[in-house]
């Protein structure tokens, strides 16, 4: 089993490596729209599990709760740019603005958490726990992927 710390790492490794894939593409580029949409969803599932399994159980604790608030509302604020640059022509300079401080802005949410948030929440959620945390986190994305993917499918078919 794969735990709770590590499932999350494992995601931001394979977001790290789309942001960069991402920002070696230009225009309105197949390898670009891929890309993204790759990042776009997975992103997009990582979060919802995280606050539902991670981040709820650190609200529980005083220390946890300001840690947990603040990522959420990264969570929002990445959230919006990633709509954003939902709704902007990926071959504007606009677009490549915005990426690139979405980019900045997630690595550093990223670095956060795995530097400072994972330290402290090993307390609340320590090793006889963190395999059970890590389970269910995969579990979550999993059903949230699959929510992703109908909502795409009945927007096709609208």
């Amino acid at each position: 089993m794969t735990s709770i710390y590590d499932a999350i790492k494992a995601d931001h490794e394979t977001h790290r490596d789309l942001l960069n894939k991402i920002a070696e593409t230009s225009g309105d580029s197949t390898e670009r729209q891929t890309a993204w949409k790759e990042f776009y969803e997975d992103v997009k599932s990582h979060a919802a599990a995280e606050e539902e399994t991670f981040y709820s159980k650190l609200l529980h604790e005083t220390w946890g709760q300001d840690a947990a608030r603040h990522s959420v509302s990264e969570h929002k604020e990445l959230d919006d740019l990633m709509e954003e640059l939902n709704d902007t022509d990926m071959s504007s300079s606009g677009w490549l603005s915005k990426f690139k401080t979405l980019k900045h802005d997630y690595e550093h949410h990223m670095d956060e958490e795995e530097e400072d948030v994972f330290k402290r929440a090993k307390d609340v959620i320590g090793q006889e726990h963190s395999d059970a945390f890590g389970q269910r986190f995969e579990q979550r994305k999993k059903e949230e992927r699959g929510l992703i993917a109908q909502k795409r499918k009945d927007s096709l078919e609208d």
